[in-house]
């Protein structure tokens, strides 16, 4: 949504007599210039109140005695004939206190049949039950590129009047630097791209890797996603040929071409099958072949203890996802998000609802956000995720085959140091049969402390002793295991 299309919006609900609005967010300042733009578009007079500073007009003095909540509705009530915009800054707190409570609905009720408006803000804004019927929740979506990029400018317009500040971007990386910025509010980019400049005095493109690592930690401080930049995803994976040759043609959906055709982009893709064998990873791998960046949804923490938090939560994710665009959204362990009260009836029915709210967001949304479901338990998978148009492609993950479990020993020596042609790969694959990616990338790392220990170069027989000792999960829970690559069949093979 872009700032004049937020504007819009909010000129419609004030002219079709919506006289109480609420704007759930932190970004305070924003809400009220876009508050201020509607009440010029409406030739309106606008004023805010807040505890501390009391009521006042735009640009006008401050009304002795309204610090007072009560106080500053009563005033509302005494200005006659005018039409205007009231922002109420933590209003909602106060009404608990019947009189305040009370005091609002009226004013409320006597302004509908007028273009005035009443703004409440917060975060998080609580309405009283009896309050939900009275007032219209605006959502305030992310800042799209055109308010980033006039973020950027005015950063460097405030810095510049104080020092002297040297731009050395070109078209292209001034492109990408707002791009990075995708996904923080306007404090936040104002914040990161202002200690860009500040560090050096300069705004260039080395920068986008500062922004984006500060971007990486406010998301990861909101706990419930995790960031992994463009920069930073180094992952490779052995085999998975045919997932390889499907992400090759599918990623021309997200191309000029494609949108110029009205195409959309690909929706997601969902991984099942064998504990350990690489799901997770194969998740990293789509964000690395595509070049872009990956957020992970921590399930776990979708879940809280206050009623309404956890859909809450989860509209975050999807928004600060949708604001990022194109971006990849991988869940794991996608069947315990959304079966953590089993059959939803011990958690109040709380998983069932988050359950529903994902697959009507999996549906319907428009943005490039490709989801990247991972599944170890297949029998638990709800059968709505299996269905098929929920994701352009179900691949079944299996055990590896010799020729990949090579591969995989290749990789895991090289990440560690070792020069895989040093060692029988053939045999290592050979004393591996049965065993997942994991189990393997275990051995090699059981081989490598031993032989730190003896203070010996670590050889191929020392990860094939590593290995016979372990007890891989195709034979602990053989029943299980054979169970899961049965019913693995109805699937596209990652292989």
């Amino acid at each position: 949504m872009s700032h004049r299309t937020s504007v819009h919006d909010l000129k419609s609900l004030v002219l079709s007599f919506h006289s109480l609005i609420g704007v759930e967010t932190v970004e305070e300042d924003r809400v009220r210039s876009l508050l201020i733009e509607v009440a010029n578009d409406l030739k309106q007079q606008f004023y805010e109140w807040s505890l501390t500073s009391g009521f006042n007009r735009l640009r006008g003095a401050t009304i002795n005695g309204t610090q007072d909540p009560l106080a500053a509705l009563h005033h509302i009530t005494e200005i006659e004939n005018t039409d205007a915009i009231y922002l109420l800054k933590d209003m909602a707190r106060h009404l608990e206190n019947p009189n305040i409570s009370r005091a609002l609905r009226e004013l409320a009720q006597k302004l509908t049949s007028t273009r005035s408006a009443l703004i409440l803000t917060g975060d998080p804004l609580e309405l009283p039950q009896d309050f939900e019927a009275l007032a219209v929740r605006f959502t305030l979506e992310m800042p799209d590129v055109t308010e980033l990029r006039e973020v950027v400018r005015g950063v460097v317009d405030s810095i510049s009047a104080r020092q002297r500040v040297q731009i050395d971007l070109s078209r292209d990386d001034a492109f990408r630097l707002v791009q990075a910025l995708q996904g923080l509010t306007v404090n936040q980019a104002r914040q990161v791209v202002a200690q860009a400049i500040v560090e050096d005095g300069r705004l260039s493109a080395d920068d986008i890797h500062t922004i984006v690592r500060c971007k990486g930690e406010m998301i990861e401080h909101g706990g419930i996603l995790e960031f992994f930049s463009v920069d930073e995803n180094n992952f490779e994976i052995g085999g998975f040929a045919r997932l390889k040759d499907w992400l090759q043609s599918a990623r021309v959906g997200f191309s000029p071409e494609a949108r110029a055709l009205n195409l959309n982009a690909p929706k997601g893709v969902l991984f099942v099958g064998v504990q350990g064998c690489g799901k997770s990873l194969a998740a990293k791998f789509v964000a690395r072949e595509w070049g872009l960046p990956l957020l992970k949804l921590d399930a776990g923490r979708l879940y809280e203890k206050y009623v309404g938090e956890s859909e809450k939560n989860f509209r975050k994710a999807t928004t600060l996802a949708e604001a990022m665009a194109p971006v990849i959204l991988w869940i794991d362990e996608i069947e315990k998000a959304f079966a953590q009260g089993g059959s939803g009836e011990s958690d109040g029915g709380l998983s069932q609802r988050l359950f529903g709210s994902f697959l009507t967001w999996l549906q319907e949304k428009k943005d490039e956000v490709f989801v990247v479901g991972a599944a170890n338990d297949l029998m638990n998978v709800p059968p709505e995720l299996l269905r098929k148009g929920r994701f352009d492609e179900i691949f079944f993950v299996d055990l590896p085959t010799r020729e990949e479990r090579m591969s995989i020993f290749a990789i895991h020596l090289r990440l560690r140091k070792q020069n895989p042609d040093a060692f029988d790969l053939a045999a290592l694959a050979g004393a591996t049969d049965g065993f997942s990616g994991a189990e393997i990338e275990q051995a090699v790392i059981s081989a490598l402390y031993r032989s730190l220990q003896k203070k010996q170069p670590v050889t191929a027989e020392s990860i094939i002793e590593a290995a016979r000792s372990t007890t891989p999960l195709s034979v602990s829970r053989a029943e299980d295991v054979a169970r899961v690559r049965e019913v693995g069949k109805r699937f596209t093979p990652v292989r």
